[in-house]
């Protein structure tokens, strides 16, 4: 397999907001992301974006950005619905729980480990609501899976 162009994951995601620009900053403050790329239009509405987290990049777009993505919708305009939750490992998910809280995230599941046993995982990890509606899950992986022999 080729590797991805430089700067990119293997796979990324994109999600809407009513307001893509403020929603940038909440997220780089709020969970940590940092800007790679924005692209601003001749109308003030992002155009592109590119954030990104340890390994991991997510494209923020404006739901307003033109009549071509139609499609593209924020869960406030769905009735908070999603179709894809986001999941991103920390490293310290009581400290980013606390920080996400304090910085208006709607925490939906407070921390909570999940062992799933010797052979599989064990994480510890909560999930929240950014201020557009979007579903996070934040994990911090606790032991990693016994190796096979």
């Amino acid at each position: 397999m080729k590797p991805p162009p430089p700067g990119w994951p293997r796979i990324s995601s994109a999600i809407y907001y009513e307001d893509a620009n403020r929603a940038i900053d909440w997220l780089c403050n709020a969970f940590g992301f940092e800007v790679q790329l924005k692209v601003m239009g001749d109308d003030g509405i992002v155009h592109h974006s590119e954030l990104v987290f340890g390994g991991g990049l997510v494209m923020v777009g404006d739901v307003r950005r033109s009549e071509r993505f139609r499609h593209q919708r924020s869960p406030t305009q769905i009735e908070g619905l999603n179709t894809q939750n986001m999941m991103v490992y920390v490293d310290d998910v009581e400290a980013h729980c606390r920080h996400a809280r304090e910085s208006g995230a709607v925490i939906v599941d407070e921390p909570e480990t999940h062992d799933y046993g010797d052979e599989y995982w064990a994480d510890r990890g909560y999930g929240c609501k950014d201020i557009g509606g979007h579903h996070w899950w934040f994990q911090e992986r606790l032991r990693n899976p016994k190796a096979a022999p």
